[in-house]
C-alpha cells in the first residue's frame, strides 16, 4: 500500500461525511419549508370568505350579505394552522426523539387542517360558496402534513441549530492536533469536519 492510498481513503471518508451532512441539512430545509409554507397558506386561506349568505329584505332594500370566512365556519381551523406554523420553526431547534415526536404532531395537525379544507369543498354551505379557499386550505394542510411525516421518518439524523457550537463549548470533541505549519494532523471525522469549516484541508498532513 502506497502512502497516497491512506490519504485518498481519508479524503473519501471526509467527502462522504460532508455529502451526508449536506443531504441531512437539505432534508431539514425541505421539511421546515413544507411545514411553514403549508401552515401559512392554510392560515391565510382560512381568513378568506368561504361563503356569502344572502338574506332577502323588503323592497327596495337590497339583500343582506353575510360573509363567512373559514375561521367563522370552523373556529378551530386557524388555530391549528397557527400552531403548525410555529411548530415548523421549532423543528430547527429540536433534535433526535423530540424532533420526531414534533414531526408526528405536525403531521396530525396538517391532516386536521386538510380535513377542514375538504369539509369546505364538499359541504353544502348556505349561500354562495367560494370553493377555491377551502381548496387552498386543503393543499396547505397536505403540505404541512408531508413536512411532519418527513420529519418523523428522517428527522433523527438531521443536525440541530447551533449543534456545532454546543459540541465545542461542551468540550466533547478532542483538541485538534496541528503540525508546525498550522495544518490539522488529527484523523477523527469530527476534527476533519471542523477543519473544513475553517477552510483547511484535513487530508494534508
Amino acid at each position: 500500500m502506497t502512502a497516497g492510498e491512506p490519504r485518498a481513503a481519508r479524503a473519501g471518508t471526509v467527502a462522504a461525511t460532508d455529502a451526508g451532512r449536506r443531504a441531512a441539512r437539505r432534508e431539514l430545509t425541505y421539511a421546515v419549508l413544507l411545514c411553514v409554507a403549508g401552515a401559512g397558506l392554510a392560515l391565510w386561506a382560512s381568513t378568506r370568505v368561504w361563503a356569502v349568505e344572502l338574506t332577502a329584505r323588503p323592497t327596495p332594500l337590497p339583500p343582506l350579505r353575510d360573509a363567512r370566512t373559514g375561521g367563522v365556519l370552523l373556529p378551530w381551523l386557524p388555530a391549528l394552522a397557527l400552531v403548525g406554523l410555529a411548530g415548523g420553526g421549532v423543528v430547527l431547534a429540536t433534535r433526535g426523539r423530540s424532533r420526531r415526536l414534533l414531526g408526528g404532531l405536525l403531521c396530525v395537525l396538517g391532516t386536521a387542517v386538510a380535513a377542514g379544507g375538504g369539509y369546505g369543498l364538499l359541504a353544502a354551505l348556505d349561500g354562495e360558496p367560494s370553493r377555491q379557499w377551502p381548496a387552498l386550505c386543503l393543499l396547505g394542510g397536505a403540505l404541512a402534513a408531508a413536512g411532519g411525516l418527513l420529519t418523523v421518518l428522517r428527522g433523527g439524523r438531521w443536525p440541530a441549530m447551533g449543534a456545532r457550537y454546543e459540541r465545542r463549548a461542551g468540550g466533547d470533541a478532542a483538541p485538534v492536533a496541528r503540525g508546525g505549519d498550522d495544518r490539522v494532523t488529527g484523523r477523527h471525522t469530527t476534527e476533519a469536519w471542523d477543519a473544513l469549516d475553517r477552510g483547511e484541508d484535513p487530508t494534508v498532513s
